[in-house]
């Protein structure tokens, strides 16, 4: 968003517009925008010069930049941050911007029904990603109730996981439990209740896989993924997997930063 705003800062009226968003983003060179930037066949020199001309009437002011965005830019950021709402998210992340941006049809005149397709392929859905854990060491991380789930605690752990996620992924758990000892961890919270879980080497007996992994809406940005994710990590590497895949990885940015993963090129 600051180098969309640089963008604008650059332009004629001085005004923000959708395709400063964009722009912003095929210039980021790590993740999935850098995948795209790549893949896509889009000039961005030439959507400079093609740029329509914004009249001053019909700016505004928004409380996320410090130029002023015109009435488009405000629909985008509504409507990705309606994304960000229905996924049970709590950061708007690149792949809702893109998807607003494509759903809105704000950039249509922009890009080619190719490229609408591999913004929608590569940066608004869920991506397997890779993170090395040979020479893994333990970041400094919160110990405080987190554990190894107890075999007694299937019933508990499973009606968690159905109420806040998914089915699914309620019965991957439930088979893990056949296991003599599931290689899950659960987050508790001060009333000794579960608020978020981590699994690994459970999902379709699939071995260096991590997840899932879930934590309770009201009980996010606390670290408590964070923590999940490498009391696994840590386990993994002490098995001596050298990769750990995690698969459907979604927010991407989270793991990311939380463990260096990068996402794994589509072919």
């Amino acid at each position: 968003m600051r180098n969309a705003e640089n963008e604008a800062q650059f332009s004629k009226l001085t005004v923000l517009q959708p395709i400063h968003l964009l722009i912003a983003c095929l210039n980021e060179k790590t993740g999935v925008l850098g995948e795209i930037s790549l893949k896509i066949t889009l000039d961005k020199t030439s959507l400079k010069a093609v740029m329509e001309d914004t009249s001053n009437q019909h700016a505004t002011n928004s409380v996320f930049f410090n130029v002023r965005v015109t009435k488009e830019v405000i629909k985008v950021l509504e409507v990705a941050i309606n994304y960000m709402k229905r996924y049970n998210q709590v950061y708007v992340n690149e792949g809702h911007l893109l998807k607003a941006l494509i759903t809105t049809n704000v950039v249509d005149s922009f890009l080619s029904d190719e490229n609408r397709k591999i913004i929608l392929s590569l940066g608004t859905t869920s991506r397997d990603m890779i993170t090395h854990i040979g020479n893994y060491t333990v970041p400094k991380i919160n110990t405080h109730l987190i554990r190894k789930v107890n075999k007694n605690e299937i019933s508990e752990l499973v009606h968690f996981i159905e109420n806040n996620f998914s089915k699914e992924w309620s019965q991957t758990i439930r088979e893990a439990f056949s296991l003599s000892k599931p290689p899950i961890y659960i987050a508790l919270d001060n009333n000794g209740d579960i608020v978020g879980f981590a699994a690994y080497d459970i999902y379709r007996n699939k071995k260096c896989y991590f997840g899932p992994m879930g934590v309770a809406l009201s009980n996010r940005v606390n670290g408590i993924g964070y923590s999940l994710l490498h009391h696994c990590l840590k386990d993994m590497s002490d098995i001596g997997y050298e990769y750990a895949i995690i698969g459907d990885a979604g927010p991407i940015e989270f793991y990311e930063k939380a463990c260096n993963a990068v996402v794994i090129p589509s072919i």
